[in-house]
């Protein structure tokens, strides 16, 4: 069953997209949710309209979005948490705390769209995370963790 989505799901596609997903479950979730609609022809020629209307306003996100990421590959982040002597930490790094450490500088991210690679974050040292600032615009940064006094 072909549907556009409302909103940007996980594993299935951004806001505007037309996807193919199984008949229960744009019915039984997506539909009833308001995430999606069906995508019939009436719905196709409206959504395509929206869209055209829509270029202009993305570009500049788009635009918005790429600064960003050159702004967040110059940065340095430093996450501050309490550490033992031997540099392990009190708990771990999050997300929240990563988003928090990027907003002092100046730069809202939702922490839902930050991703940290490797394992959790337990000791002292660099890492790297990954953040979607944009349907096409991904961007890669580093941050330092150190401890906090």
């Amino acid at each position: 069953m072909k549907i556009i989505l409302k909103d940007n799901i996980d594993n299935l596609g951004f806001k505007d997209e037309i996807v193919t997903v199984k008949n229960g479950y744009a019915r039984n979730f997506l539909i009833p949710r308001g995430l999606a609609n069906l995508a019939t022809t009436s719905a196709l020629k409206v959504h395509e309209e929206n869209l055209k209307q829509r270029a202009v306003k993305d570009k500049k996100v788009k635009d918005e979005a790429l600064k960003t990421a050159e702004a967040l590959k110059t940065a340095t982040i430093v996450v501050g948490a309490k550490a033992g002597e031997n540099g392990k930490i009190f708990g771990s790094v999050n997300t929240i705390q990563l988003a928090e450490a990027i907003e002092k500088l100046g730069i809202t991210i939702d922490k839902k769209y930050i991703k940290i690679k490797g394992e959790a974050i337990k000791a002292l040292g660099s890492y790297e995370a990954d953040v979607r600032l944009h349907k096409d615009v991904e961007a890669s940064f580093k941050f330092d963790v150190v401890e906090d006094k």
